[in-house]
Order: C-alpha cells, then sequence, then structure tokens
C-alpha cells in the first residue's frame, strides 16, 4: 500500500474517531451516545490496522466494539431510567470545550515531536505481545489493571442503591 493512501487513511480514521468521541458527549439519547461510542471504538481500530498492529485492532473490535459496547446497550436499555435523556444535566459545552482544546494539545505535540523508533519490536504475535506485557512492561500492565479495578469499584460504589432494600414481607 502507497504511504500516501495510509497517511490519509490515518487522518480520516483519526477525524472521524475525534467527531465520533466529541458525539458521544454531545448527544443527549444514551442509546445514541452509545452508538457514537461504537464507531469511535471501530476508528480507533482503523487507526491501529494503519499503524499495523493488526492484533491489537481485532481485539479492539472484539472486545470493545463488540462485547463491552454490547453491555453497555443492555445495561442501558434493562435500567428504569433509560427512557429518559439525561436533559436535566447539561454539561455539554463544557465536555466539548475541554475535548476540542485537548485534542488540539495532542494533535500539536503529536505533530511537533520528533518521534524516536521502537528499539525492539512486539513482533505480531499473540504470544510475543504476552511476553512483552507480562516481562519488560510488566509496571505499565499493571498500573492499567489496578485503574481498570478502580473504576469497576466507582461503578460498583456508583450504582448501588442509597438505602437498604426492604426485605421480602416487609413495606417500604
Amino acid at each position: 500500500m502507497d504511504d500516501t493512501a495510509v497517511v490519509i487513511a490515518f487522518w480520516v480514521l483519526a477525524i472521524l474517531t475525534i467527531v465520533s468521541a466529541l458525539m458521544v458527549a454531545l448527544v443527549r439519547d444514551l442509546i445514541h451516545a452509545v452508538l457514537f461510542l461504537i464507531l469511535s471504538f471501530v476508528g480507533v481500530a482503523g487507526l491501529y490496522i494503519t499503524l499495523s498492529a493488526d492484533f491489537v485492532a481485532v481485539v479492539q473490535v472484539l472486545i470493545y466494539a463488540g462485547a463491552i459496547s454490547v453491555l453497555m446497550l443492555f445495561s442501558i436499555l434493562l435500567t428504569p431510567r433509560s427512557a429518559r435523556d439525561n436533559a436535566p444535566v447539561n454539561y455539554s459545552a463544557p465536555i466539548a470545550s475541554l475535548a476540542i482544546l485537548l485534542s488540539v494539545v495532542l494533535i500539536y505535540a503529536s505533530v511537533e515531536t520528533n518521534w524516536a523508533k521502537a528499539s525492539n519490536d512486539f513482533g505480531s504475535t499473540a504470544r510475543e505481545i504476552g511476553n512483552a506485557l507480562l516481562d519488560p512492561y510488566v509496571l505499565p500492565f499493571e498500573v492499567a489493571s489496578v485503574l481498570l479495578v478502580v473504576a469497576m469499584v466507582g461503578a460498583i460504589i456508583l450504582v448501588r442503591p442509597s438505602e437498604e432494600a426492604p426485605a421480602e414481607g416487609e413495606q417500604a
């Protein structure tokens, strides 16, 4: 494939990913937000393909665009508040401003940085990637796992009912 085509595909996918991520913050309907999030996940997978990380792209599509997105859709559809939109809380303008500012900073930093080529190649098989994650890059891997555990505990605390549910046979 021509390098110019890869560069054009990269920028088109980057713009698609950023716009869909912004739409996640701007739309009021939760279902539409999840659909834009799925589009953002697919855009990120396309970015991985343009960067020759095919295995990571497949994992991105299977886990994030597939499993986690379906889990989010089921969660929204099965909750009693799914019929309502998020109209009482309107943080769209500050979130969009922050996202645009962050995007501009990241684009400027990525364009102005003199990127060095990685010294060691991960390889392309799952075994080589797994060995790289568990040997030289074990600290970032563990930090990511701790971050995911904290996010899970936070989500559980947020959705926990504030009052004790009445026991069976008791009146509320």
